[in-house]
Protein backbone atom coordinates (compact mmCIF):
# COMPACT_ATOMS: atom_id res chain seq x y z
CA UNK A 1 0.00 0.00 0.00
CA UNK A 2 1.44 3.72 -1.03
CA UNK A 3 1.80 6.12 2.02
CA UNK A 4 -0.45 8.68 2.01
CA UNK A 5 0.64 12.64 2.79
CA UNK A 6 -1.31 15.38 4.10
CA UNK A 7 -0.74 19.20 3.48
CA UNK A 8 -2.29 20.93 6.20
CA UNK A 9 -1.79 24.81 6.88
CA UNK A 10 -4.21 28.08 7.02
CA UNK A 11 -5.78 29.20 3.88
CA UNK A 12 -3.52 31.14 1.23
CA UNK A 13 -0.12 29.96 2.07
CA UNK A 14 0.03 27.89 -1.27
CA UNK A 15 -1.30 24.21 -0.28
CA UNK A 16 -3.31 24.18 -3.21
CA UNK A 17 -0.14 24.93 -5.36
CA UNK A 18 2.19 22.73 -4.20
CA UNK A 19 -0.78 20.31 -4.37
CA UNK A 20 -1.07 20.37 -8.30
CA UNK A 21 2.78 20.26 -8.79
CA UNK A 22 3.00 17.33 -7.04
CA UNK A 23 0.20 15.56 -9.18
CA UNK A 24 1.23 17.36 -11.89
CA UNK A 25 -2.00 18.58 -12.79
CA UNK A 26 -4.24 21.34 -12.39
CA UNK A 27 -7.20 19.99 -10.13
CA UNK A 28 -7.17 22.38 -7.40
CA UNK A 29 -8.04 25.22 -7.73
CA UNK A 30 -5.96 28.28 -6.91
CA UNK A 31 -6.60 31.54 -6.23
CA UNK A 32 -5.37 34.42 -3.95
CA UNK A 33 -8.67 34.91 -2.46
CA UNK A 34 -8.27 32.79 1.06
CA UNK A 35 -10.52 30.16 1.31
CA UNK A 36 -10.88 28.82 -2.54
CA UNK A 37 -10.46 25.11 -1.41
CA UNK A 38 -13.75 23.94 0.18
CA UNK A 39 -13.95 20.34 -1.26
CA UNK A 40 -10.93 18.30 -0.55
CA UNK A 41 -8.84 17.12 -3.61
CA UNK A 42 -6.79 13.98 -3.40
CA UNK A 43 -4.39 12.72 -6.09
CA UNK A 44 -1.37 10.73 -6.60
CA UNK A 45 2.27 11.81 -7.09
CA UNK A 46 5.47 10.02 -7.67
CA UNK A 47 8.93 10.64 -6.69
CA UNK A 48 12.55 8.74 -6.93
CA UNK A 49 10.26 5.92 -8.30
CA UNK A 50 8.28 5.36 -4.99
CA UNK A 51 4.65 6.54 -5.41
CA UNK A 52 2.16 8.48 -2.90
CA UNK A 53 -0.94 9.84 -2.20
CA UNK A 54 -1.54 13.51 -1.79
CA UNK A 55 -4.23 15.16 0.02
CA UNK A 56 -5.10 18.92 0.22
CA UNK A 57 -6.93 20.00 3.56
CA UNK A 58 -8.00 23.30 2.73
CA UNK A 59 -9.70 24.96 5.67
CA UNK A 60 -11.83 27.99 4.78
CA UNK A 61 -13.52 30.82 7.08
CA UNK A 62 -16.93 30.38 8.38
CA UNK A 63 -18.20 33.75 9.31
CA UNK A 64 -15.60 34.35 12.19
CA UNK A 65 -11.89 33.34 12.96
CA UNK A 66 -13.72 31.31 16.01
CA UNK A 67 -15.28 28.96 13.64
CA UNK A 68 -12.48 28.91 11.29
CA UNK A 69 -9.68 27.85 13.54
CA UNK A 70 -12.46 24.64 14.52
CA UNK A 71 -12.11 23.45 10.83
CA UNK A 72 -8.87 24.04 10.47
CA UNK A 73 -8.29 21.81 13.98
CA UNK A 74 -10.87 19.30 12.88
CA UNK A 75 -8.62 18.86 9.65
CA UNK A 76 -5.43 18.92 10.72
CA UNK A 77 -6.15 16.15 13.67
CA UNK A 78 -7.98 14.26 10.91
CA UNK A 79 -4.68 14.29 8.71
CA UNK A 80 -2.45 13.34 11.85
CA UNK A 81 -5.23 10.66 12.38
CA UNK A 82 -4.92 8.79 9.46
CA UNK A 83 -1.64 10.39 7.08
CA UNK A 84 1.39 8.56 7.34
CA UNK A 85 3.55 12.14 6.75
CA UNK A 86 2.71 15.66 7.32
CA UNK A 87 3.59 18.81 5.53
CA UNK A 88 2.92 21.95 7.22
CA UNK A 89 3.42 24.67 4.81
CA UNK A 90 3.96 28.37 6.29
CA UNK A 91 4.36 31.52 4.33
CA UNK A 92 6.92 33.64 4.38
CA UNK A 93 5.28 37.49 3.42
CA UNK A 94 3.65 37.16 6.44
CA UNK A 95 5.81 35.22 9.22
CA UNK A 96 4.25 33.04 12.21
CA UNK A 97 0.73 34.03 12.03
CA UNK A 98 -1.41 33.15 15.19
CA UNK A 99 -3.00 30.37 13.16
CA UNK A 100 0.18 28.93 12.44
CA UNK A 101 1.05 28.82 15.96
CA UNK A 102 -2.01 26.70 16.68
CA UNK A 103 -1.76 24.20 13.85
CA UNK A 104 2.12 23.86 15.26
CA UNK A 105 0.53 23.43 18.59
CA UNK A 106 -1.21 19.86 17.68
CA UNK A 107 1.98 19.35 15.22
CA UNK A 108 4.24 19.45 18.01
CA UNK A 109 2.55 16.27 19.85
CA UNK A 110 2.43 13.78 17.29
CA UNK A 111 4.70 11.13 16.37
CA UNK A 112 4.74 11.14 12.81
CA UNK A 113 7.58 12.78 10.76
CA UNK A 114 6.03 16.59 10.09
CA UNK A 115 8.05 18.28 7.50
CA UNK A 116 7.71 22.60 7.73
CA UNK A 117 7.68 23.87 4.30
CA UNK A 118 8.31 27.59 4.26
CA UNK A 119 6.72 28.91 1.10
CA UNK A 120 7.25 31.52 -1.31
CA UNK A 121 10.98 32.00 -0.53
CA UNK A 122 12.43 32.77 -4.12
CA UNK A 123 15.64 35.04 -3.29
CA UNK A 124 18.47 35.15 -0.77
CA UNK A 125 16.65 37.78 1.46
CA UNK A 126 13.39 35.73 2.15
CA UNK A 127 15.80 32.61 2.65
CA UNK A 128 16.87 34.77 5.71
CA UNK A 129 13.75 35.38 6.61
CA UNK A 130 12.71 32.11 7.06
CA UNK A 131 14.66 31.20 9.93
CA UNK A 132 11.89 32.79 12.12
CA UNK A 133 10.20 29.81 11.50
CA UNK A 134 12.41 27.85 14.15
CA UNK A 135 10.39 29.45 16.51
CA UNK A 136 7.35 26.85 15.75
CA UNK A 137 9.29 24.43 17.75
CA UNK A 138 9.50 21.69 14.50
CA UNK A 139 12.81 21.73 14.11
CA UNK A 140 14.61 22.06 10.49
CA UNK A 141 12.57 23.17 7.88
CA UNK A 142 12.73 23.26 3.85
CA UNK A 143 11.93 26.54 1.80
CA UNK A 144 10.33 26.08 -1.35
CA UNK A 145 8.48 28.71 -4.10
CA UNK A 146 5.39 26.26 -4.91
CA UNK A 147 4.75 28.62 -8.19
CA UNK A 148 8.28 28.41 -10.07
CA UNK A 149 8.95 24.60 -7.83
CA UNK A 150 12.47 25.75 -6.75
CA UNK A 151 12.93 23.67 -3.95
CA UNK A 152 10.49 21.32 -4.30
CA UNK A 153 13.01 18.37 -5.10
CA UNK A 154 14.86 18.94 -1.70
CA UNK A 155 11.30 19.01 -0.22
CA UNK A 156 10.40 15.68 -1.78
CA UNK A 157 13.78 13.89 -1.48
CA UNK A 158 13.03 14.34 2.61
CA UNK A 159 9.33 13.55 2.28
CA UNK A 160 10.23 10.08 0.54
CA UNK A 161 12.95 9.42 3.33
CA UNK A 162 10.22 9.83 5.86
CA UNK A 163 7.94 7.48 4.83
CA UNK A 164 7.88 4.54 7.70
CA UNK A 165 9.32 1.23 6.66
CA UNK A 166 6.09 -0.73 6.17
CA UNK A 167 6.68 -4.49 7.20
CA UNK A 168 6.01 -7.20 4.08
CA UNK A 169 2.71 -8.68 4.15
CA UNK A 170 2.06 -12.06 5.04
CA UNK A 171 1.29 -14.43 2.42
CA UNK A 172 -2.05 -15.92 2.86
CA UNK A 173 -2.41 -20.02 2.01
CA UNK A 174 -5.45 -18.76 0.03
CA UNK A 175 -5.22 -15.33 -0.97
CA UNK A 176 -9.28 -13.95 -1.55
CA UNK A 177 -10.54 -11.29 -3.82
CA UNK A 178 -10.77 -8.09 -1.54
CA UNK A 179 -13.70 -5.90 -2.26
CA UNK A 180 -13.86 -2.37 -1.11
CA UNK A 181 -17.20 -0.76 -0.74
CA UNK A 182 -16.45 3.09 -1.51
CA UNK A 183 -17.97 6.11 -1.28
CA UNK A 184 -19.24 9.49 0.02
CA UNK A 185 -21.27 9.50 3.37
CA UNK A 186 -24.99 8.44 3.72
CA UNK A 187 -25.03 6.94 0.51
CA UNK A 188 -25.78 3.68 2.29
CA UNK A 189 -22.30 1.98 2.58
CA UNK A 190 -23.10 0.90 6.54
CA UNK A 191 -26.62 -1.15 5.16
CA UNK A 192 -25.61 -2.57 1.96
CA UNK A 193 -22.44 -4.40 3.92
CA UNK A 194 -25.04 -4.95 6.84
CA UNK A 195 -27.47 -6.52 4.44
CA UNK A 196 -24.61 -8.91 2.66
CA UNK A 197 -23.20 -10.28 6.14
CA UNK A 198 -26.02 -9.38 8.73
CA UNK A 199 -25.46 -7.16 11.51
CA UNK A 200 -24.44 -9.57 13.80
CA UNK A 201 -21.60 -10.17 11.96
CA UNK A 202 -20.24 -6.61 11.84
CA UNK A 203 -17.60 -5.89 14.19
CA UNK A 204 -18.38 -2.18 15.16
CA UNK A 205 -16.90 -1.32 18.19
CA UNK A 206 -15.88 2.48 20.11
CA UNK A 207 -12.33 1.46 21.22
CA UNK A 208 -9.81 3.93 19.73
CA UNK A 209 -7.99 2.65 16.69
CA UNK A 210 -10.43 0.65 14.78
CA UNK A 211 -10.88 3.00 12.58
CA UNK A 212 -7.15 3.87 11.50
CA UNK A 213 -7.17 0.93 8.65
CA UNK A 214 -9.78 -0.89 6.68
CA UNK A 215 -11.62 -3.55 8.32
CA UNK A 216 -11.50 -6.87 6.36
CA UNK A 217 -14.59 -9.25 6.49
CA UNK A 218 -14.47 -12.97 5.04
CA UNK A 219 -17.80 -13.00 3.38
CA UNK A 220 -18.77 -16.77 2.11
CA UNK A 221 -22.13 -16.67 1.11
CA UNK A 222 -24.30 -17.30 -1.82
CA UNK A 223 -21.14 -19.49 -3.17
CA UNK A 224 -19.35 -16.28 -3.32
CA UNK A 225 -16.14 -16.32 -0.82
CA UNK A 226 -13.51 -12.85 -0.59
CA UNK A 227 -12.96 -9.95 1.76
CA UNK A 228 -14.89 -7.13 1.99
CA UNK A 229 -13.23 -4.00 2.97
CA UNK A 230 -14.99 -1.43 4.94
CA UNK A 231 -15.05 1.91 4.78
CA UNK A 232 -18.27 2.49 6.18
CA UNK A 233 -17.11 5.04 8.49
CA UNK A 234 -17.07 3.59 12.32
CA UNK A 235 -16.16 6.53 14.15
CA UNK A 236 -15.05 6.96 17.39
CA UNK A 237 -17.60 8.30 20.36
CA UNK A 238 -14.98 11.31 20.89
CA UNK A 239 -15.01 12.18 16.77
CA UNK A 240 -18.52 12.51 16.37
CA UNK A 241 -18.20 16.49 14.90
CA UNK A 242 -15.81 15.16 12.36
CA UNK A 243 -15.32 16.77 9.10
CA UNK A 244 -17.48 13.14 7.07
CA UNK A 245 -16.11 14.53 3.63
CA UNK A 246 -12.66 14.51 4.79
CA UNK A 247 -12.58 11.67 6.39
CA UNK A 248 -14.29 9.60 3.91
CA UNK A 249 -11.48 10.78 1.73
CA UNK A 250 -8.82 9.52 3.56
CA UNK A 251 -10.30 6.30 4.19
CA UNK A 252 -11.37 5.52 0.51
CA UNK A 253 -7.61 6.56 -0.24
CA UNK A 254 -6.69 3.70 1.52
CA UNK A 255 -9.32 1.16 0.58
CA UNK A 256 -8.67 1.50 -2.96
CA UNK A 257 -5.49 0.76 -2.37
CA UNK A 258 -5.65 -2.54 -0.62
CA UNK A 259 -8.59 -3.10 -2.92
CA UNK A 260 -9.09 -5.51 -6.24
CA UNK A 261 -12.21 -4.70 -7.31
CA UNK A 262 -14.06 -1.04 -5.96
CA UNK A 263 -17.78 -1.63 -5.26
CA UNK A 264 -18.76 2.52 -5.54
CA UNK A 265 -22.44 3.09 -3.50
CA UNK A 266 -24.08 6.45 -4.68
CA UNK A 267 -27.32 8.18 -3.47
CA UNK A 268 -30.18 7.67 -6.09
CA UNK A 269 -31.84 10.61 -4.70
CA UNK A 270 -28.42 13.01 -5.16
CA UNK A 271 -27.18 11.88 -8.42
CA UNK A 272 -24.15 11.48 -9.32
CA UNK A 273 -22.09 14.48 -7.52
CA UNK A 274 -18.50 15.53 -7.90
CA UNK A 275 -17.30 13.22 -4.87
CA UNK A 276 -18.28 9.89 -6.41
CA UNK A 277 -16.69 11.14 -9.43
CA UNK A 278 -13.60 12.10 -7.47
CA UNK A 279 -13.59 8.17 -5.69
CA UNK A 280 -14.44 6.90 -9.19
CA UNK A 281 -11.44 8.28 -10.91
CA UNK A 282 -9.13 7.87 -8.00
CA UNK A 283 -9.99 3.93 -8.62
CA UNK A 284 -9.51 4.22 -12.09
CA UNK A 285 -6.06 5.88 -11.76
CA UNK A 286 -4.99 3.02 -9.24
CA UNK A 287 -6.00 0.33 -12.07
CA UNK A 288 -8.67 -0.89 -9.94
CA UNK A 289 -11.56 -2.74 -11.00
CA UNK A 290 -15.24 -0.46 -10.32
CA UNK A 291 -18.39 -1.75 -10.03
CA UNK A 292 -21.64 1.40 -9.38
CA UNK A 293 -24.39 0.80 -7.02
CA UNK A 294 -26.85 3.02 -7.31
CA UNK A 295 -28.24 3.03 -3.86
CA UNK A 296 -32.03 3.50 -2.40
CA UNK A 297 -33.47 2.62 -6.06
CA UNK A 298 -37.03 2.35 -4.17
CA UNK A 299 -37.11 6.01 -3.35
CA UNK A 300 -36.81 7.61 -6.71
CA UNK A 301 -39.88 8.42 -8.48
CA UNK A 302 -39.76 5.71 -11.49
CA UNK A 303 -41.78 7.97 -14.00
CA UNK A 304 -39.34 10.90 -14.19
CA UNK A 305 -35.98 9.01 -14.27
CA UNK A 306 -35.59 5.94 -15.75
CA UNK A 307 -32.72 3.02 -15.38
CA UNK A 308 -31.42 4.02 -18.83
CA UNK A 309 -31.58 7.81 -18.53
CA UNK A 310 -29.81 7.78 -15.36
CA UNK A 311 -27.39 5.38 -16.22
CA UNK A 312 -26.32 7.01 -19.53
CA UNK A 313 -26.07 10.54 -17.55
CA UNK A 314 -23.62 8.43 -14.95
CA UNK A 315 -21.72 7.31 -18.23
CA UNK A 316 -21.64 10.64 -19.62
CA UNK A 317 -19.22 11.98 -16.41
CA UNK A 318 -17.41 8.49 -16.87
CA UNK A 319 -16.32 9.44 -20.24
CA UNK A 320 -13.94 7.95 -21.87
CA UNK A 321 -14.19 5.39 -19.68
CA UNK A 322 -17.92 4.43 -19.84
CA UNK A 323 -17.38 0.61 -19.86
CA UNK A 324 -18.59 -0.23 -16.30
CA UNK A 325 -21.26 -1.93 -14.73
CA UNK A 326 -23.91 -0.12 -13.10
CA UNK A 327 -26.48 -1.60 -11.24
CA UNK A 328 -29.69 0.10 -9.46
CA UNK A 329 -30.16 -1.51 -5.94
CA UNK A 330 -32.08 -1.09 -2.50
CA UNK A 331 -29.89 -1.64 0.59
CA UNK A 332 -33.10 -1.19 2.70
CA UNK A 333 -34.93 -4.18 0.46
CA UNK A 334 -32.32 -6.47 -0.39
CA UNK A 335 -33.71 -5.52 -4.05
CA UNK A 336 -31.14 -7.15 -6.58
CA UNK A 337 -28.16 -7.29 -3.86
CA UNK A 338 -27.19 -10.74 -5.58
CA UNK A 339 -26.68 -9.54 -8.66
CA UNK A 340 -24.67 -6.82 -7.91
CA UNK A 341 -22.01 -9.76 -6.11
CA UNK A 342 -22.81 -11.58 -9.49
CA UNK A 343 -21.35 -8.14 -11.14
CA UNK A 344 -18.28 -7.45 -8.67
CA UNK A 345 -16.93 -11.05 -9.11
CA UNK A 346 -17.35 -11.00 -12.92
CA UNK A 347 -15.38 -7.49 -12.88
CA UNK A 348 -12.65 -9.32 -10.58
CA UNK A 349 -12.77 -12.58 -13.34
CA UNK A 350 -12.22 -9.80 -16.00
CA UNK A 351 -9.65 -7.94 -14.16
CA UNK A 352 -7.06 -11.17 -13.99
CA UNK A 353 -8.13 -12.05 -17.30
CA UNK A 354 -5.51 -13.53 -20.02
CA UNK A 355 -5.75 -13.51 -23.68
CA UNK A 356 -3.52 -15.85 -25.27
CA UNK A 357 -1.02 -14.61 -27.54
CA UNK A 358 -2.10 -16.67 -30.82
CA UNK A 359 -5.31 -15.57 -30.34
CA UNK A 360 -4.63 -11.87 -29.65
CA UNK A 361 -3.08 -11.25 -32.48
CA UNK A 362 -5.26 -13.00 -35.18
CA UNK A 363 -7.80 -10.63 -34.05
CA UNK A 364 -6.04 -7.54 -33.85
CA UNK A 365 -4.11 -7.37 -36.69
CA UNK A 366 -6.93 -8.05 -38.91
CA UNK A 367 -8.71 -5.01 -36.95
CA UNK A 368 -5.69 -2.88 -37.37
CA UNK A 369 -5.16 -3.78 -40.84
CA UNK A 370 -8.97 -2.86 -41.74
CA UNK A 371 -8.21 0.61 -40.13
CA UNK A 372 -4.21 1.57 -40.07
CA UNK A 373 -3.05 4.40 -37.41
CA UNK A 374 -3.58 7.60 -39.39
CA UNK A 375 -0.37 8.35 -41.24
CA UNK A 376 1.56 11.52 -40.14
CA UNK A 377 4.16 13.68 -42.47
CA UNK A 378 4.37 11.31 -45.38
CA UNK A 379 4.89 8.78 -42.75
CA UNK A 380 3.10 5.23 -42.52
CA UNK A 381 2.51 3.44 -39.08
CA UNK A 382 3.07 -0.37 -39.20
CA UNK A 383 2.10 -2.96 -36.15
CA UNK A 384 3.15 -5.87 -37.07
CA UNK A 385 2.93 -7.94 -33.74
CA UNK A 386 0.62 -7.77 -30.55
CA UNK A 387 0.51 -9.18 -26.63
CA UNK A 388 -0.96 -8.86 -23.43
CA UNK A 389 1.84 -7.98 -20.78
CA UNK A 390 2.45 -10.66 -17.90
CA UNK A 391 1.02 -8.19 -15.03
CA UNK A 392 -2.03 -7.90 -12.52
CA UNK A 393 -3.75 -5.44 -14.65
CA UNK A 394 -4.58 -5.76 -18.19
CA UNK A 395 -2.43 -4.03 -20.01
CA UNK A 396 -0.97 -4.64 -23.63
CA UNK A 397 1.47 -3.90 -26.30
CA UNK A 398 2.12 -2.84 -29.92
CA UNK A 399 4.74 -3.33 -31.56
CA UNK A 400 5.16 -0.80 -34.20
CA UNK A 401 8.11 0.86 -36.60
CA UNK A 402 6.94 4.20 -35.37
CA UNK A 403 5.47 4.31 -32.35
CA UNK A 404 5.56 8.02 -32.00
CA UNK A 405 3.01 8.32 -34.62
CA UNK A 406 0.64 6.22 -33.14
CA UNK A 407 -1.81 9.53 -31.02
CA UNK A 408 -4.19 8.81 -28.15
CA UNK A 409 -7.22 8.41 -30.32
CA UNK A 410 -5.89 5.04 -32.07
CA UNK A 411 -5.04 4.00 -28.76
CA UNK A 412 -8.39 4.28 -27.59
CA UNK A 413 -9.74 2.38 -30.93
CA UNK A 414 -7.69 -0.34 -30.47
CA UNK A 415 -9.23 -0.54 -26.76
CA UNK A 416 -12.68 -0.32 -27.57
CA UNK A 417 -11.93 -3.02 -30.30
CA UNK A 418 -10.36 -5.51 -27.65
CA UNK A 419 -13.58 -4.27 -25.07
CA UNK A 420 -15.59 -5.61 -28.00
CA UNK A 421 -13.78 -9.05 -28.43
CA UNK A 422 -13.55 -9.65 -25.07
CA UNK A 423 -15.01 -8.85 -21.73
CA UNK A 424 -12.98 -6.20 -20.08
CA UNK A 425 -16.19 -4.97 -18.53
CA UNK A 426 -15.59 -2.82 -14.97
CA UNK A 427 -11.34 -2.61 -15.44
CA UNK A 428 -9.39 -0.21 -17.01
CA UNK A 429 -6.88 -1.30 -20.03
CA UNK A 430 -3.35 0.06 -20.41
CA UNK A 431 -2.19 0.44 -24.09
CA UNK A 432 1.80 0.54 -24.69
CA UNK A 433 2.96 1.56 -28.94
CA UNK A 434 6.41 0.04 -28.51
CA UNK A 435 9.43 0.05 -30.87
CA UNK A 436 9.89 -3.48 -32.78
Amino acid sequence: MNNIVAIVGRPNVGKSTLFNRLIQRREAIVDSVSGVTRDRNYGKSEWNGKEFSVIDTGGYVRGSDDVFEGEIRKQVELAIDEADVIIFVVDVEEGITPMDDVVARLLRKVTKPVLLAVNKVDNAMREKDAIEFYNLGLGEYFTFASISGSGTGDLLDALIDSFPVKPEPVQEEVVLPRFAVVGRPNAGKSSFINALIGKERFMVTDIAGTTRDAIDTKFDRFGFEFNLVDTAGIRRKAKVKEDLEFYSVMRSVRAIEHADICILVIDATRGFEGQDQSIFWLAEKNRKGVVILVNKWDLVEKDTMSTRDYEEKIKRELMPFTDVPILFVSALTKQRLLKALEATVQVFENRKQRIPTSKFNEFMLKVIEAYPPPATKGKYVKIKYCMQLPTLTPQFVFFANMPQYVKEPYKRYLENKIRENWDFSGVPIDIYIREK
